[in-house]
């Protein structure tokens, strides 16, 4: 036999093999896997990840003069930084801020500081001056003078006319020389404060550049205690580092942990935020030290929501105190935290892909052969698993998919469907109930016109 004859017999055979298979297969074959109604405790857990940091710390801050409005500095950058973790001893080097800046207005300080000891000194020669020209005046109005009381004793024997003529030369003479003197002491109380004003502004500038000289000798921060030095948290995120800026409105340069008092910081998006509360039992572990599991406490949730870095989500800060303390820990390691927000000792609950949905329907394809979809009432879900409040029961088998015949099976409950209804009804009623209550407690009390509300001296006039 050749080789042409062996590759046709082979064709052959592999054709017929395959014809056996496609032709023997069952015509309806269901696949649909099926899995029974469970009953026992049910924990509805929200998962999220976050950032160890301390509840309570001691905070190094920028130098006091800094607070000085003379210095007239809103912030500095910080232009080096120990690392964070750094264990310092008191005293030790911790962080340096902008000197540059600082010697800039002190730079233009100084300049202010020779301008306005110059106008100082100015102002008290001018101010001399201007005495003394006064103090000439004042004497000749007092020579004046005495030439007219002269004048007055020479016209005794003279004609009444002139002696009248005298007698008025003498009188301007003596209000010259009181006028002369009233503007004299005038003048005088002008250019001492002209004097008190040029020397005010030398001492603020003067002040201003010693505070300056100061502040230069406080840019390099000590450690005011031992400690392990961390990076402070800003409250909207970011950290401060070399680079940042610090002012009187943002004086935190660095912290003190204290380790024996943490809590860890997470973002729970806005789907699941209805269900943190206060108070919650949180289990804690830390990433870096997997066999290790601390127990916590929910013990903040933000009332508003922020949006995360390059995303349109929202999320929403909540705070979560841990209990205890283990030396291993370090600032800012990542935790991840398993939240229980509703738990149950016995309940019963099937897997959330076996619950379908038609309208305002919640519906299972029940696996007894008689094509029933049983009508559920459903309650709370994790992320695996429904608990079913009505319509089921334990032990009970239930398809995982839908059947391929799944149009043959036909609904069944109708009456756990009324009663959700009901159920819904009656909560519709409820809260407006409470709506029109709490209208009517916000609304002020209409009294008939002339009516007098109890102490009140005169009628309350309504409108018809």
């Amino acid at each position: 036999m050749n080789k042409k004859s062996l590759l046709i017999i082979a064709a052959v055979i592999a054709v017929l093999v395959l014809a056996f298979i496609i032709f023997s297969r069952p015509e309806n074959t269901n696949t649909a896997l099926t899995v029974s109604v469970s009953r026992g405790p049910f924990e509805i857990l929200v998962y999220s990840t976050g950032q160890l940091e301390s509840e309570n710390s001691d905070n190094i801050l920028i130098p006091d003069r800094m607070n000085d409005r003379q210095i007239r500095i809103s912030s500095l950058t910080i232009t080096d930084m120990v690392d964070e973790g750094t264990f310092v001893k008191e005293g030790d080097y911790v962080a340096t801020l902008d000197h540059q800046a600082v010697e800039e207005q002190r730079k233009l300080a100084l300049d202010d500081l020779e301008r306005t000891l110059s106008e100082y000194e100015d102002s008290k020669i001018d101010s001399n001056l201007t005495l003394s020209n006064q103090r000439d005046l004042i004497v000749n109005a007092r020579l004046d003078l005495e030439e007219k009381e002269i004048a007055v004793q020479e016209s005794a024997f003279e004609a009444p006319s002139v002696q009248r003529k005298g007698e008025m030369d003498l009188d301007k003479a003596k209000r010259k020389l009181e006028q002369v003197k009233t503007a004299y002491e005038l003048i005088t109380q002008q250019e001492t404060n002209k004097v008190t004003r040029k020397f005010i502004n030398y001492k603020q500038v003067r002040e201003r550049v010693d505070a300056l000289n100061q502040l230069i000798d406080a840019l390099i921060i000590y450690s005011p205690r031992a400690g392990i030095i961390s990076y402070y948290q800003y409250p909207f995120g970011g950290t401060v580092k070399t680079g940042s800026r610090v002012s009187q409105w943002s004086p935190i340069i660095a912290t003190f942990p204290d380790m024996n008092n943490l809590v860890t910081k997470t973002f729970i998006n806005e789907i699941d935020i209805s269900l943190i509360k206060k108070g919650q039992k949180v289990k804690v572990g830390i990433d870096a030290f997997p066999e290790k599991e601390l127990a916590g406490e929910v013990v903040a949730v933000a009332n508003m929501g922020q949006l995360m870095p390059n995303s349109d989500a929202k999320v929403f800060e909540i705070k979560i105190k841990v209990n205890g303390s283990d030396p291993g820990l370090k600032p800012a390691m990542t935790t991840s935290n398993t939240i229980q927000t509703n738990a149950f000792t016995d309940t019963l609950f099937i897997p959330i892909e076996s619950v379908f949905t038609n309208d305002s329907l919640s519906f299972v394809y029940l696996a007894d052969g008689k094509n029933t979809k049983q009508i559920i009432e459903p309650g709370e879900e994790n992320e695996n698993f429904v608990v079913v409040r009505k319509g089921l029961e334990e032990g009970q088998q239930i398809y995982l998919t839908e059947p391929e015949n799944a149009e043959d099976f036909a609904l069944a409950g109708f009456e756990i469907y009324n009663d959700i209804l009901r159920k819904n009804e009656e909560e519709k009623a409820k809260k407006a109930e409470e709506e029109k209550m709490r209208q009517m407690e916000q609304k002020p009390l209409a009294l008939p016109v002339g009516v007098k509300m109890p102490g009140a001296t005169g009628a309350i006039v309504v409108s018809k």
